[in-house]
């Protein structure tokens, strides 16, 4: 039987890119986001390509949704091989000594208990197999601190760190959980950061279940543009 993608988060760069490149080896593919005139765009451009896909639409902050989303994505679909999770940053983005309760509270609804959420409904039935991929998908402030990424830097560090405790845990019962840490942006055409490119990226670590993250883009740049912010702001005082 076909092997069944879901992508929570799915949206036209690198959901798309993830899409097309599980799609081009033989999965049927399932898309939850919010937007439902989006998803349907996009369940419309993978079926040109020959793509088997449906959309499941859901607000990932709505624990219950997200959860009926997934169940409908089984029924429709069949059980759930690969879950790709990659919901982008929304809500306001804060520095580090701006940051409140709420715009944590915000980024670590999205990032980190929509991934809790999607991870819990669906390792039981992977137990049960003996078989599955988890690939949770975080950025660059996940690994380099960046006061003007604070909030999202919290919520994504610890959703890097569980992607981790993850592999540890899984990989001896035959259940591939990884993190793909992206540390560039989405850019058609860009030899690295394309979203096929990417995509091709994720497929491969999804091959490799002894790999416990892949970085896509260059860490050290970020880092110096983080240190250069950091001395500018200082001359500014």
């Amino acid at each position: 039987m076909p092997k069944t993608l879901v992508i929570v988060g799915a949206g036209p760069g690198l959901g798309m890119g993830v899409a097309r490149a599980f799609g081009g080896h033989g999965f049927r593919v399932g898309l939850v986001a919010r937007s439902e005139a989006t998803l349907g765009g996009m369940v419309d451009e993978l079926a040109g390509l020959g793509v088997a896909a449906a959309a499941f639409p859901a607000d990932i902050r709505d624990r219950d949704a997200l959860a009926d989303a997934l169940s409908t994505a089984e029924d429709r679909l069949g059980p759930i091989d690969v879950l790709e999770y990659s919901p982008s940053p929304t809500g306001p983005i804060t520095d580090a000594a701006q940051t409140t309760v709420a715009s944590a509270l915000a980024q670590f609804e999205l990032h980190v208990l929509g991934a809790v959420t999607a991870v819990g409904h669906l390792l039981p039935q992977m137990r049960d197999r003996g078989a599955g991929t988890l690939l949770l998908t975080t950025g660059v402030s996940s690994v380099i601190p960046a006061p003007f990424l604070a909030n999202v830097g919290l919520a994504m560090a610890g959703l890097r760190n569980w992607a981790h405790t993850l592999h540890a845990e899984l990989r001896p019962l035959g259940i591939h959980a990884a993190t793909m840490t992206i540390a560039s942006g989405v850019i058609p055409g860009d030899k690295i950061a394309d979203p096929d490119v990417i995509g091709a990226r994720y497929y491969n670590l999804y091959q490799h279940p002894h790999r416990a993250e892949e970085v896509i883009g260059d860490l050290n740049a970020f880092r110096d543009l983080v240190a250069k912010l950091a001395v500018g702001a200082a001359d500014h005082r």
